[in-house]
């Protein structure tokens, strides 16, 4: 039967092998699934967590619930996205006996070129340290536009991971480089050799320190970073969290056990720019998330509160005297989850919080900003949700959930008109109406979301996640550049004793609303551009196929294929910018 099912499911996925896509924005910020995962802590759990269980008993928490700050506003509904120019490397990994050490070199059509290594060496038992390093290039879109869209990326990252009697320990230092071009002209028809160039370098350094036991302190992190781009943008960030516990705590009533918490964060952001008006930005918040959590076998009851202290500072060059904004806050901060039985958990909660939204953080959302923006804190009142989720006989897991909630300074992207209207202008890069720039609105968001998993063999599994967020705003009647729904599928599968990997995702979206702008002479002033702005212009939906292939000829060899876009169709991410068609990549991977 077994067999059977195999040869099934193989046939299913032999259907999509003409289609799979450019899995992410193709600023290539490198938010890559691949192995082993060794960067961005701030995004998932460490890599310490990920490749030990030492020691073999760890302690027993509700992390999920633990205080969590973000330089993100609102998370993505997968860890994949689609690909603005380049495609993704979407490196297939085999589930078990594996190396840690690896390099492989790719080469496709577009001018794409792969290279991608890590090296990780154990000085002693519990001690061990690594490199990472990352480059993906592409020479763009050469038929579709005469100037330059070529964009390259690089990232390298150090790291050591530490395991001793009382916890774990892990430090990162990461740099990464994205060179890319302004390359989304819909208005214009400049020359070929027109100058489009922008380019950013961010270097993070995080650490984190997680205690076994959870008697007190249970864990510490601390991140940084700076970010400088090619106009001379300096961006500063530094945050540090700690959260204290006290769990199972037994209580007389009916084997009611109880979890104390309470987190304690401070964030600091400084940003300078250096075009047009000149913004400066500072931002100081320390937080305190206290909470308690009533367990009863797998059902619990949290109830606590958040409060941040937010002091701002604000200035361009525009401004006769510094603008500060100092401001307490109080979100609630509660849920309730009852536990019928595995397979099904029936919960609902509130929650609010206070997001920093950092110029690093929007550039990961939109890499084509104009280096001049105005940064706000958003402000989640509060969200209500409810939901369910299950585990069925170790088959399906699954969760759905809605919610709704009322926010203040939700952070969404529109075109810029141009900045200089003469006819003869001598153009900035970002001067064709190809910028965008970070604006704001209050109002209620409703969602709802669903994420199922399927394991029909050992060997096999597929998911699939849905979100549908609606806008209700106070001032713009349309939200710009966000899908009222995504969407996506996906497949792995390993067989001939996990010698080959196969891979597949199908990403949906739907219509974005944006503004655009169209332009003529005037009539009374023939040196100066006269702008005619749309502002219910659309950016079509789309179906992204994407396959990726992986055999292993020899314990140390393998040979890859990955396949973007194979729809071939060139959609638009933001308005003018279209990705790449159909891409194919090929390469050999040597592992150690």
């Amino acid at each position: 039967m077994n067999k059977r099912i195999s040869i099934i499911a193989l046939f299913f996925l032999g259907l999509s092998q003409f289609a799979l896509a450019q899995i992410k924005e193709e600023k290539l910020i490198l938010d890559r699934k691949r192995e082993p995962e060794v960067k961005n802590i701030e995004k998932k759990k460490t890599s310490v967590a990920a490749e030990k269980n030492y020691p073999p008993k760890e302690k027993k928490t509700q992390d999920s619930l633990n205080l969590r700050y973000q330089i993100t506003n609102v998370p993505a509904a997968s860890d994949f996205k689609t690909s603005t120019i380049q495609g993704e490397d979407i490196s297939p990994k085999f589930d078990a006996d594996h190396q840690n050490s690896y390099f492989q070199l790719g080469m496709g059509n577009f001018g794409r070129v792969l290279a991608d290594g890590n090296i990780v060496a154990k000085l002693e038992n519990n001690l061990e340290v690594g490199a990472d390093l990352h480059v993906l290039s592409t020479s763009g879109l050469k038929k579709e536009y005469a100037w330059s869209s070529k964009q390259n990326t690089g990232n390298v990252a150090a790291y050591l991971n530490s395991y001793n009697n009382k916890g774990k320990f892990n430090v990162i230092a990461d740099y990464g480089l994205n060179d890319y071009n302004y390359y989304g002209i819909y208005a214009f028809d400049p020359s070929a050799d027109v100058n489009l160039k922008q380019k950013t370098n961010r270097f993070k350094v995080n650490g984190y320190y997680d205690f076994y036991s959870n008697e007190i302190l249970n864990d510490i992190r601390v991140k940084s970073s700076f970010l400088s781009d090619h106009f001379d943008a300096r961006e500063t960030q530094a945050e540090i969290v700690a959260n204290f516990s006290k769990h199972d705590i037994a209580l007389p009533i009916n084997d009611i056990t109880l979890n104390t918490d309470l987190g304690l964060g401070v964030e600091t952001l400084n940003t300078d720019f250096k075009l047009l008006s000149q913004n400066i930005t500072r931002f100081l918040n320390a937080s305190v998330s206290p909470k308690l959590t009533f367990f009863k076998g797998d059902s619990y009851l949290m109830i606590g509160s958040d409060f941040s202290f937010f002091s701002g500072k604000y200035n361009t060059n525009l401004m006769a005297e510094q603008q500060k904004s100092n401001k307490t806050y109080w979100f609630p901060r509660a849920e309730i989850l009852f536990s019928a039985a595995q397979e099904f958990k029936f919960y609902a909660g509130i929650k609010g919080g206070l997001t920093l939204n950092s110029y690093a953080y929007m550039l990961e959302e939109n890499p084509y900003l104009v280096s001049d923006q105005q940064l706000r804190p958003t402000e989640v009142k509060y969200k209500g949700y409810v939901g369910i989720r299950g585990d069925i006989d170790q088959t399906i897991k699954y969760d759905f959930n809605a919610g709704f909630g009322k926010v203040n300074d939700i952070l969404f992207y529109s075109a810029n008109d141009l900045f200089d209207t003469a006819v003869a202008a001598n153009r900035a890069a970002y001067d064709y109406a190809n910028t965008f720039a970070a604006v704001y609105d209050n109002g209620t968001v409703s969602e709802v979301n669903a994420s199922v998993q399927y394991f029909p063999l050992a060997n096999l599994v597929l998911s699939a996640e849905a979100q549908f967020t609606k806008y209700d705003l106070d001032v713009y009647e349309h939200i710009y550049n966000v899908p009222l729904l995504r969407a996506n599928i996906g497949a792995n599968y390993t067989l001939l004793g996990k010698k080959l990997t196969l891979g597949t995702k199908m990403i949906f979206a739907t219509d974005r609303t944006t503004n655009s702008f169209s332009y003529t002479a005037s009539g009374t002033s023939p040196d100066f551009y006269v702008s005619n702005e749309n502002g219910d212009d659309k950016v079509g939906g789309f179906a992204d196929l994407n396959l990726s292939a992986e055999y292993r000829i020899h314990k140390n060899f393998s040979i890859f294929a990955h396949g973007n876009n194979l729809l071939n169709t060139n959609y638009q991410t933001f308005k003018g910018y279209k990705v790449l068609g159909t891409q194919i990549l090929g390469g050999l991977k040597i592992s150690f």
